[in-house]
């Protein structure tokens, strides 16, 4: 019984994930149409005479020491009528990056700047709340929105502001962009998941006119939209997402830009990408609770945007079917060897490899838009598919609790991403006074995993039998990666 036990529960993973493939490859399909198809969209012709409307830049921050000065120097270069534009700094930070942050203001605003620091006296709604207390007083039509790593273009605005002439159009999001991408494995890591994001699946996603999410920052909202759709709301630690839903329910048109890049600052530290990571998957798992239902029952909704929509909340939730997966793996490869009368099943399993295909056409896609192509970048992506999913295997128990978290709706403070001003492999994050040097519980499941998933390889040897023997082989990789990174991190 419990061998019958193990191979169902592992067949419906494996299935899950399948589905879960043809999404990304549906996704893969509209990319390619996306990319042959001519962008007509209705666009304010500002050398036409045009008129600019006025537009609020807001710029949420929290104990933002490090990086304060450059954002503050970079948002004032914004190539945009200064009559027409105001910036809100938003400033809920708690230490003494505050007064620096208010010496800056002040010259900017002796330079004839219309820029306000608005500094709350609490942290209600954390950056949701800030955002919405910024957006009682904003002037603006429009409201852009970044995050204090973020380095827009001079020109960001006079591209994405004319998409807004057309009225359905409640958001203009622009790929992210990544000032240290090539600093460590792991910054490199990170900006390999995030570039399949921001090409493949926002592009595909907006191409076959499903939902898409504004990302948090580099993008800008109708104000209407926002309070149309029932204003920033702090109830989930991804407010951004939540807003995005709530707004396309309301029959909002959301406009993405793949070619309107946006450089941020990718956290160098596991610790800082920890936090991160545990905030966006808990907050996709919330946005599932709150959202779907609404969405499902919704009769004008098509089918494949409840499709895709079910898939895209539920995107963090795959961590728990990988994990699954993984632990399985070790007992299947036992049932395998000890039980013949489950031979013809492990035949039919070889369907699932399909999925891993998929996966590597969709990635590499992304990869190659970035990279170029060509045979040593191929083998490049090689490499870097699969550290990636290794790796993206090893945070799968940290990500797990984070899912688990969202789905069982217990609350947690909105953990913010340290930043660190690095964009040269000269500079170093030792010494930051925000990286908490705190023991995570989950080290030690994670400790233990790596054990026995290095079992698990010992266990092809021992049984003669290889099949698993890669999957294993990344998941011992990527769970050491975590662990001595962490480890590391610690010291």
């Amino acid at each position: 019984m419990i061998n019958i036990a193990v191979i169902i529960l592992y067949t419906l993973a494996l299935l899950v994930i399948f589905i879960y493939s043809l999404s990304q490859l549906q996704l893969l399909l509209n990319y390619l149409k996306a990319t042959k198809t001519p962008d007509n969209s209705e666009k304010f012709d500002f050398h036409a005479g045009d008129e600019f409307p006025f537009v609020t830049v807001q710029l949420p921050l929290y104990n933002e020491y490090y990086v304060v000065e450059r954002l503050l120097k970079n948002i004032v270069k914004l190539d945009y009528p200064k009559n027409r534009l105001e910036i809100q700094v938003l400033d809920d930070s708690t230490d003494h990056s505050l007064e620096k942050t208010s010496e800056i203001i002040e010259k900017l605003q002796e330079e004839d700047f219309d820029i306000q620091h608005i500094v709350r006296k609490n942290r209600d709604g954390f950056k949701a709340g800030a955002l919405k207390e910024g957006l009682k007083i904003a002037k603006g039509e429009y409201i852009a929105v970044f995050d204090s790593d973020f380095m827009p273009g001079s020109d960001w605005l006079l591209k994405t502001v004319p998409y807004f002439k057309n009225e359905k159009i409640g958001v203009v999001q622009t790929r992210w962009g990544h000032l240290n991408r090539d600093y460590s494995l792991l910054t490199r890591i990170q900006a390999f998941a995030l570039d399949f994001h921001f090409i493949l699946e926002q592009t595909g996603r907006n191409f076959g006119r499903n939902f898409i999410n504004f990302n948090g920052t580099a993008g800008i909202w109708r104000k209407e939209c926002i309070l149309d759709a029932g204003n920033w709301s702090g109830d989930t630690l991804t407010e951004d997402l939540d807003l995005s839903y709530r707004a396309q329910m309301k029959k909002w048109e959301f406009k993405y830009l793949e070619n309107v890049e946006t450089p941020a600052e990718l956290p160098v530290v596991i610790s800082a990408a920890r936090s991160q990571q545990f905030r966006w998957n808990k907050g996709a798992a919330e946005n599932f609770r709150k959202n779907y239902r609404k969405l499902f029952k919704d009769p004008s909704v098509s089918f494949s945007t409840k499709f895709h929509g079910f898939f895209h909340l539920l995107n963090s939730s795959m961590f728990l079917i990988v994990l699954l997966i993984a632990i399985l793996s070790i007992p299947v490869l036992y049932i395998q060897h000890t039980d013949p009368g489950f031979s013809w099943y492990f035949n039919l399993l070889a369907f699932f490899a399909i999925s891993t295909i998929i996966f590597f056409g969709c990635y590499y896609v992304a990869y190659a838009k970035i990279h170029g192509k060509g045979f040593k970048n191929f083998l490049r992506y090689i490499g870097m598919f699969f550290t990636f999913f290794s790796v993206a295997m090893g945070f799968s128990v940290h990500n797990s609790v984070a899912v688990l978290e969202g789905h069982f709706g217990k609350r947690s403070e909105f953990i913010r991403t340290p930043k660190f001003n690095i964009s040269s492999l000269k500079d170093s994050w030792k010494g930051n006074r925000y990286v908490k040097k705190q023991f995570s519980a989950n080290l030690i499941i994670e400790i233990l995993l790596f054990l026995y998933f290095g079992f698990g390889i010992l266990s092809a040897f021992i049984l003669k039998d290889y099949g698993l023997l890669l999957f294993h082989l990344m998941l011992f990789a990527g769970f050491g990666f975590v662990v001595f990174s962490s480890l590391k991190s610690e010291v």
